[in-house]
């Protein structure tokens, strides 16, 4: 054998020995812990020690149980150890944490940039409402003092009245119920077959068009009707035709259903039974024609939609803070708004010739308006009938374009079109833009409505800013998008809707007090 075998036989000997043997492996285990051997007094042979630990730093000194077993001194396993932290991954690693503390950059875009994905601009909003408030209180106070404190809290009630003994707009409201009643029982004869879907739905067309028709005749003929209350009686009929529309269409959707013999309906929450269980109230759903009661129909008559269904969405209970809260809003935002009114009526001959400086004022008036009709208004109604569905509108504010602000400033008008109008007339074939040209001509006519019939003047201006949208939407969507399309909106809305109302002040004046100076 070579030099090499010579050496590898006794150092394997020796580790056998040392590791499986009873006697004297354990005298020389204990040598090589730096004792006294009983059976020879001598050391032990310096290449078993050497061996050993060669063996285990090879192996990274893995296993504490096979170093003391060997015998490795702790000085020479701390060596181990020391070698292990600087090999090359330990160093990256420190180098990498060293790098980690130090830095202070990282591949990032400006809050202000797209790319960002930053969106909590509520700062800049807050901002924007503190100039616009500030930037109005400037003239309000040269009103104010040029003209002193024309709020005047008897004058609210003669806008509504004009003869305290005759209240036309009340008595015209509760005329409505007529209508509705009809509507219901037009309906039960129908459930029951005692008169024909045809005949139903003629009965149905005349009574709609007599909501129309009535209310509009009493406001042109009683001469002690007020705009105001006219504008007030005249919304009320609008929005009970929309909502006996939609009644009407649902409950025929019903029974084309039970005629098709389906054994279920989709059901949320509408009118329900109540029942008190552990102080809340469980609802149950109804199915028709179950639905077709006093009670069902009033609620729906009172609820903040448009769109009628057997059972609509109930939230659990009634949030007396949270109610609270509204009805201080609507109470304060109302004054806030009859004050603006009056104060800005005195502008308004010297505006009428020159009329950009009452844009921003009538456009701080409109907002205040948004939000209290939309969210106070609607959510205190919601909230006391303990109706779910609290979508009234949505970010109409980012607008990118005028169909988007369209569809999202008012969702219950434009789920009312879109299930009832929009939806039939693509289903009959029609293309998307002529119902989308339907859908803001049957808009026109209701603002064209609400305006001149109140004011007893026809001048069409209301229906033609609103036929004007169309064109602008077109526009906009074609060659503007992003920033600069909502910043269009923002512009229309700020300049093409107070030049509307102008217009109307205008005439309104010129046939009331012959004159504009």
């Amino acid at each position: 054998m070579s030099a090499t075998a010579d050496v590898r036989g006794p150092v394997t000997r020796s580790r056998r020995s040392t590791v499986t043997g009873a006697g004297g492996g354990g005298a020389r285990v204990k040598q090589a812990n730096g004792s006294k051997c009983n059976d020879a007094g001598g050391k032990p042979p310096q290449h078993l020690v050497k061996t050993s630990t060669d063996a285990e730093v090879s192996r990274h000194a893995s296993n504490k149980k096979v170093d003391r077993r060997l015998g490795v001194p702790e000085q020479q396993q701390q060596q181990q150890q020391q070698l292990l932290t600087h090999s090359p991954r330990k160093q990256r690693s420190a180098a990498e944490e060293i790098n980690e503390k130090l830095r202070c950059h990282v591949l990032q875009e400006s809050l202000l940039s797209s790319a960002s994905g930053y969106s909590n601009y509520r700062g800049i909003l807050n901002w924007c409402v503190v100039m616009l408030v500030l930037s109005n209180a400037r003239l309000f106070l040269e009103n104010i003092i040029k003209y002193g404190i024309l709020v005047d809290p008897i004058q609210v009630v003669s806008l509504f009245l004009k003869d305290p003994y005759s209240w036309p707009a009340a008595c015209l409201i509760i005329v409505s119920n007529v209508f509705i009643l009809a509507a219901l029982y037009i309906e039960r004869r129908l459930s029951v077959g005692t008169i024909s879907e045809w005949t139903g739905w003629i009965l149905h067309i005349f009574n709609l068009t007599s909501m129309l028709i009535f209310p509009s005749a009493t406001v042109l003929a009683v001469t002690s009707m007020t705009p105001v209350g006219g504008v007030v009686s005249l919304g009320v009929y609008t929005v009970l035709f929309l909502k006996l529309y939609s009644y009407q269409d649902t409950n025929r959707w019903c029974r084309e259903i039970r005629q098709a013999k389906a054994k279920t309906l989709t059901r949320s929450y509408s009118c329900p039974s109540v029942a008190e269980s552990n102080g809340s109230a469980v609802h149950t759903n109804v199915s028709y024609p179950g639905n077709l009661t006093h009670r069902d129909m009033y609620y729906f008559v009172f609820a903040p939609t448009l769109c009628y269904q057997l059972n609509f969405p109930r939230s659990p209970r009634i949030r007396k803070r949270f109610l609270m809260r509204r009805l201080f809003e609507m109470l304060f935002l109302m004054q806030l708004l009859v004050g603006l009114i009056q104060q800005v009526q005195s502008l308004f001959p010297p505006l009428l010739s020159f009329p950009l400086p009452s844009q921003v004022p009538n456009h701080l008036i409109w907002l205040i308006f948004f939000y209290w009709f939309f969210h106070s208004t609607m959510n205190f109604v919601a909230e006391l009938l303990q109706f779910g569905d609290r979508e009234f509108y949505k970010d109409w504010w980012n607008s990118e374009s005028v169909t988007y602000f369209w569809a999202n400033w008012n969702i219950p008008v434009h789920k009312w079109c879109l299930r009832h109008f929009y939806k039939p007339m693509m289903k009959k074939g029609i293309n998307k833009f002529m119902a989308q040209m339907a859908v803001f001509l049957v808009s026109a006519f209701f603002h064209e409505y609400l305006v001149s019939v109140p004011l007893k003047m026809f001048r069409l201006w209301a229906f033609m800013g609103m036929m004007a949208q169309v064109p602008l939407a077109w526009f906009v969507g074609r060659f503007l998008n992003g920033n600069y399309g909502n910043a269009a909106v923002w512009i229309s809305l700020i300049i093409g809707q107070p030049v509307a109302v102008l217009m109307y002040v205008h005439d309104y004046y010129v046939i009331h007090y012959g004159t504009t100076k």
